[in-house]
Formats: C-alpha cells, sequence, structure tokens
C-alpha cells in the first residue's frame, strides 16, 4: 500500500510537471504589438492547480490593451490543452512594468535592471 505521504509527494511533483509544460506552452503565444511572449513579458503572474482545473492568474502590459482579450483567451486554450484540465484566467490587479520580463528578453529590449 502506497504511504500517504509517497502519494502526497508524487501528486506535488507532477502539479510541478504540469506547470513547468503550461508555462513552456505559453510561450508560443505572443502579444502582437510588442512580438515576445506572454512570459518573456512576465504576464503570467502565477498558476491555482485544483484537482480538475488550472487558473491562470495574468495581467496586460496596458490596462486597455486592445488585443487583450484574444490574448487571455489564448492563454486559456492553450493551458487547457497542454494539462488536459479546465482552465480559466483571471485577471491580476498588479500594474505590468518593464522589470517583470525575464532578463534576456528585456536586455533584449534594450533594459537592464
Amino acid at each position: 500500500m502506497a504511504d500517504v505521504k509517497d502519494v502526497a509527494a508524487q501528486a506535488a511533483l507532477d502539479m510541478v510537471e504540469l506547470e513547468n509544460k503550461a508555462r513552456q506552452a505559453l510561450r508560443e503565444v505572443y502579444d502582437p504589438e510588442l512580438g515576445m511572449s506572454v512570459m518573456e513579458l512576465g504576464l503570467i503572474r502565477k498558476f491555482d492547480w485544483q484537482p480538475d482545473k488550472v487558473e491562470v492568474t495574468m495581467i496586460l502590459t496596458t490596462p486597455f490593451c486592445p488585443y487583450g482579450p484574444a490574448l487571455i483567451e489564448q492563454v486559456r486554450q492553450k493551458v487547457q490543452e497542454v494539462t488536459g484540465r479546465t482552465a480559466a484566467v483571471t485577471m491580476g490587479l498588479e500594474m505590468w512594468e518593464p522589470s517583470m520580463m525575464e532578463d534576456q528578453a528585456a536586455a533584449n529590449w534594450g533594459l537592464y535592471y
């Protein structure tokens, strides 16, 4: 019989693996105005894993981003496709700033933090 700790540890590893897959897949979702992925821009703020679904918290580079609704839907679809779980996207309240970008993406833009 499997030890309860072993089962919990395996479940945690499975979540880490799923999150890594989701993060990698989201590198294919690009902001068309900036030409960078939502991961490079730092728009994906967190994942909340539940047994049958995942909630992604994301932000946009500007509050009234004209491409925002389409970008949100692409994130939802990509996460759902890769994880096999129902996915939902919640908008975070923090304001985006360039320091949220991945280091190399910021450097490519000529920003250094």
